[in-house]
């Protein structure tokens, strides 16, 4: 009972806790301007289908891509027995499932288990990538410090998760074998498991009966304290990605790439002086006009759900031709950067009761120069490349349009191209009447 008592209260504290941190995340995402993304639901929903759910994009990659699936598969499936701890744990059964699912309960069990080896391959493997084999794109300076320490943590929180399993269920095979289980009508005999029926007597069949019940308790509770902590992880980690690659490929955009967006008040501009019959509709006085984007909140609510979705991954980056030759951008980056500065201003609206103190500081400038963004030739391949359809390349020409349109601040040979479009009509520095002279020759 007092078991029991223990559990409820922390299932109710560590779900509300997830619960106030997933609504800030939501509240942070809304901080960018509106954009409609709810067009051509068929299309989004089978994109959805094949990146997020079938990884299709992943595999372009196979190592790698096998030992995510592990992962990916053990945490999805992983979530049945979940269903069936919980159960246990506020109605102090053990196990209640068993009895009413008989052989499809023992394999569905021994199939967690078998993909929970796979996981924990994968898992050491991530982790020897990591800090023994440094796989290039996984030790870039942007992951030093905190990302490198979240990546860690979560891995080695993996396999702590994986032990705790089958600490339950290989003490708790030894008890089956004994006739000594602490749930009723369950029956004697061996569960069956495909791994802890082996393990289990390895590990645990020199302890005696009380000890047993110590293992197999500290394995039940381990694996749900690990659950409830790695909950309330996420919203602080990269790894929200779990959640949020879902909605983030849904609402991806279906366009072409190269396909660039307009300004709305640069388009009623130029509708105005070619048609003279057009009404710009009415400026709010209110409301700030800014050409580009200076700081996260000028940026689209897709753009900031993008950095929340980042994985840091890094195969942005280790397709970037500019990152490739020396250059100072790294499309990664940018996204952390992004989802760092949108973090920071949440802090600030919760000190201040929900409104926003200005704190000087900005996404340009503070956190992503302008080096960064004209080393960008707008190849498209760090779009093309991300297996959860971020966009880097938008926020980086959202930035360019105000350092160009308000601070004037364009490079040299931009503001030489800029001179030659508004005087002869082309990016060349020719008469209008000359420029065709090279079809005579």
């Amino acid at each position: 009972m007092i078991s029991s008592i223990v559990f409820i209260i922390l299932f109710i504290a560590g779900s509300a806790l997830f619960t106030l941190n997933v609504r800030k995340v939501r509240r942070n995402i809304l901080l960018g301007k509106d954009m409609n993304r709810k067009d051509r639901f068929s299309e989004r929903f089978k994109t959805m289908v094949l990146v997020a759910l079938g990884q299709k994009k992943m595999f372009e990659r196979p190592i790698p891509a096998i030992l995510h699936l592990f992962l990916y598969v053990a945490f999805v499936i992983t979530q049945i027995e979940l269903i069936e701890i919980i159960y246990d744990g506020a109605l102090s059964h053990h196990r209640a499932f068993r009895p009413m699912l008989g052989s499809f309960y023992t394999f569905l069990v021994s199939f967690i288990e078998i993909l929970s080896v796979l996981a924990f391959i994968g898992t050491v493997a991530f982790l020897s990538r990591r800090n023994l084999l440094k796989v290039p794109r996984l030790v870039k300076s942007e992951l030093n410090g905190w990302p490198k320490l979240d990546a860690n943590l979560i891995l080695i929180a993996e396999i702590v998760l994986i032990c705790f399993i089958f600490m339950m269920n290989g003490a708790d095979e030894v008890l089956y074998s004994r006739g000594l289980s602490h749930a009723q009508n369950l029956g004697d005999g061996s569960l069956g498991l495909a791994i802890s029926s082996h393990l289990g007597p390895i590990l645990f069949g020199g302890f005696d009966e009380h000890t047993l019940h110590i293992i197999e308790r500290l394995g039940w509770w381990g694996h749900i304290m690990m659950v409830f902590g790695f909950l309330n992880y996420l919203p602080y980690s990269k790894h929200f990605h779990i959640l949020l690659a879902f909605p983030n490929v849904f609402f991806s955009n279906l366009n072409k790439k190269g396909q660039f967006t307009n300004l709305e008040s640069v388009t009623n501009e130029v509708k105005a002086m070619m048609d003279p019959s057009f009404t710009p509709p009415a400026i709010d006085p209110n409301v700030s006009l800014r050409f580009g984007a200076k700081d996260v909140t000028d940026l689209s609510w897709k753009q900031l759900l993008d950095s929340y979705t980042c994985t840091e991954c890094g195969r942005c980056t280790s397709s970037c031709p500019a990152n490739i030759t020396g250059k100072l951008l790294s499309p990664r980056k940018i996204m952390m950067d992004t989802r760092d500065r949108l973090m920071e201003v949440g802090k600030n609206m919760d000190a201040n009761k929900g409104q926003f103190k200005d704190d000087g500081k900005s996404l340009l400038g503070d956190y992503i120069t302008p080096e960064e963004l004209w080393a960008c030739t707008s190849c498209n391949a760090c779009v093309q490349e991300c297996p959860v359809n971020i966009d880097p390349l938008s926020i980086i020409m959202d930035m360019r349009r105000f350092v160009v349109m308000e601070q004037s601040a364009a490079p040299t040979e931009l503001n030489g191209m800029f001179t030659n479009i508004e005087n002869n009509g082309a990016p060349w520095q020719f008469a209008q009447a000359d420029r065709l002279n090279w079809k005579n020759e």
